[in-house]
């Protein structure tokens, strides 16, 4: 199982430098982003954000296409598919996670009219509420997503990664 998330990883990896060569050199204007899709593409990103501040795991989970992939920072193995996303983000539990400030500043966006990928910051706050105990974290780092555009001409994440240090307790 492992060498199939290294191969998954490396493939990833190795779709990122084509996708960025390709960005590079498009000039073909059926190979470049329209600025509907670019709109439709910060339409995604800013649906994935504001469901996170509304705690809605639902709004959060239609950014993404069904057998996407999260690649967590600090080496954390692939996280593949909607039910290991859920897992990963949502297990069942008795503590409570709340966003409380999320932030993304958009750097880069290219691609072509079927497949994007976005660079950018994010800066992320949130409380954890265990047995009446409750904390304060915050982190900011660095992402790249892929999205797919689908049939009906949305955008969804394909692929998420994201590097930032150690969180932060305030």
């Amino acid at each position: 199982m492992r060498s199939f998330h290294t191969v998954r990883s490396a493939t990833f990896a190795m779709l990122c430098v084509a996708l960025m060569v390709r960005g590079l050199g498009a000039t073909d204007r059926q190979e470049t982003l329209s600025g509907s899709d670019v709109a439709g593409i910060r339409a995604d990103l800013e649906r994935y954000r504001t469901g996170w501040l509304a705690g809605d795991a639902d709004a959060v989970r239609k950014t993404f296409a069904k057998e996407a992939v999260l690649m967590p920072h600090h080496g954390l193995a692939p996280v593949v598919g909607m039910a290991a996303i859920n897992e990963f983000w949502w297990p069942a539990s008795t503590t409570k996670t709340t966003i409380t400030r999320f932030e993304q500043t958009i750097d880069e966006i290219g691609g072509d009219r079927k497949l994007a990928f976005v660079r950018g910051r994010s800066e992320v706050a949130w409380t954890v509420e265990d047995q009446g105990k409750m904390q304060h974290w915050h982190n900011g780092g660095n992402f790249m997503v892929i999205l797919g555009k689908q049939a009906d001409g949305t955008w969804l994440i394909s692929h998420l990664i994201w590097d930032d240090p150690p969180n932060q307790l305030e």
